[in-house]
């Protein structure tokens, strides 16, 4: 009988012993896969993101590059000398701004060719628009006419008798190999839809600060916020994401109408956009953003399928016979807008007690319908007018 127990109490403790190896080696895996995604959430998350002392390395930089000659622009002296832009709650002339750069360093852009191959003197104004138009083009897929250049650089072009220095240059060739801020200097006085450029210092240009949406914001932006700063007195917070929707939709007509090419979308989210005290939305975010002639040559690309044709928020299909994509897309930043933005806004959920309840039914079918694939044209701008004419309809109601 002692050693059946013996036996048994050996049998117990091995299994004992067995299970608590494994729950051992099974914390130090868990543990260390812990360890490891932390370590990747740090290497690809954080390290996106700059640390005050980082950020105040990067102006120090800018300042003393301009200080001794090698870049400057209209908002050097003061950033630099008059210190009247101050880091993190950053002002110039009375207005919110923030810089922006799509490389850290002057150094890390391209230079410009063409001071290896001739005297400063010999490059004239009409030089400077030719190479900039060919940059453009290649940049943004567009053609463009001489009298869009002074648009984007009136200041130095017009009536300018004196060359352009070095710095002069230099600077203005880094901003030219940034797509975003080419984007918003050129739609500058075209459209309202777009943030506005304020000035530059170097390859960092300043652009009016606003406050950016995100998704997991009730409403999608600060839309209490907003009622606070504004003089509708009796505007409700439903009342405000009716504006809003309409500007949605102003934008959109906007940018397929508007422009000599159709403005296509393809990264559409809450982040990408802000709202003006006007109730205005505005672009803030446009890497994403491209010109129909620069869509068809990103979506025309070898494929097997219609996912491998799928770019971003920008779709199109797969012809299995050629193996290429269509260079048409096939669906429409309405499509995306009512999908990620209106279905969110417009869910039974959220309702407004004073609303309409057949109305809103009848607006959350539109949008419904809206978000998915439609058949042709006309049926888009059949459903936009719907669309709109809801919104208008229910915003009467919210007031009444």
């Amino acid at each position: 009988m002692r050693a059946w127990r013996s036996w048994s109490f050996r049998r117990l403790r091995g299994k004992v012993f067995r299970k608590t190896t494994l729950l051992f080696v099974l914390f130090w895996f868990a543990l260390w896969i812990l360890v490891n995604t932390l370590v990747f959430m740090h290497g690809t998350i954080f390290s996106d993101f700059c640390t005050d002392e980082k950020s105040k390395r990067i102006l120090a930089r800018v300042c003393e590059e301009y200080k001794e000659g090698t870049l400057t622009g209209d908002l050097c002296e003061d950033l630099c000398i008059n210190e009247q832009v101050v880091y993190k709650k950053s002002t110039w002339h009375g207005i919110p701004i923030i810089l922006k750069s799509k490389l850290e360093n002057f150094s890390a852009y391209e230079t410009f060719g063409l001071l290896d191959y001739q005297e400063m003197q010999d490059i004239s104004s009409m030089d400077i628009i030719f190479l900039a138009m060919l940059q453009i083009k290649n940049s943004l897929g567009l053609e463009l006419k001489n009298t869009t250049m002074p648009t984007i650089w009136a200041k130095y072009l017009q009536g300018r008798a004196e060359p352009f220095s070095q710095a002069e240059l230099a600077t203005m060739w880094s901003l030219l190999q940034q797509e975003e801020y080419m984007f918003f200097k050129m739609l500058q006085d075209l459209s309202r839809h777009v943030v506005k450029v304020m000035g530059s210092c170097g390859h960092f240009y300043a652009v009016e600060y606003l406050v950016a949406g995100h998704a997991w914001n009730q409403n999608l932006f600060a839309i209490e916020e907003l009622l606070d700063s504004l003089s509708y007195d009796s505007l409700t917070s439903r009342g405000a994401i009716h504006k809003i929707a309409l500007s949605f939709l102003d934008m959109v007509k906007h940018f397929e109408n508007d422009f000599s090419y159709h403005l296509h979308l393809c990264d559409i989210k809450p982040e990408n956009f802000a709202i003006r005290k006007d109730l205005t939305v505005v672009a803030i975010d446009v890497d994403m953003a491209f010109f129909e002639p620069k869509m068809k040559d990103i979506l025309e690309q070898n494929c097997t399928n219609d996912a491998d044709c799928n770019f971003f928020d920008c779709y199109s299909t797969c012809n299995v016979k050629t193996r290429r994509c269509g260079a048409k897309r096939i669906n429409s930043n309405l499509q995306v807008i009512c999908d990620k933005i209106f279905r969110h806004w417009f869910s039974p959920s959220l309702i407004d007690a004073k609303a309409n309840l057949p109305l809103q039914v009848q607006l959350q079918q539109a949008v419904q319908r809206c978000a998915e694939p439609l058949d042709s044209d006309q049926e888009q701008k059949r459903l936009f007018s719907e669309l709109y004419k809801l919104l208008q309809t229910s915003e009467r109601q919210l007031h009444e």
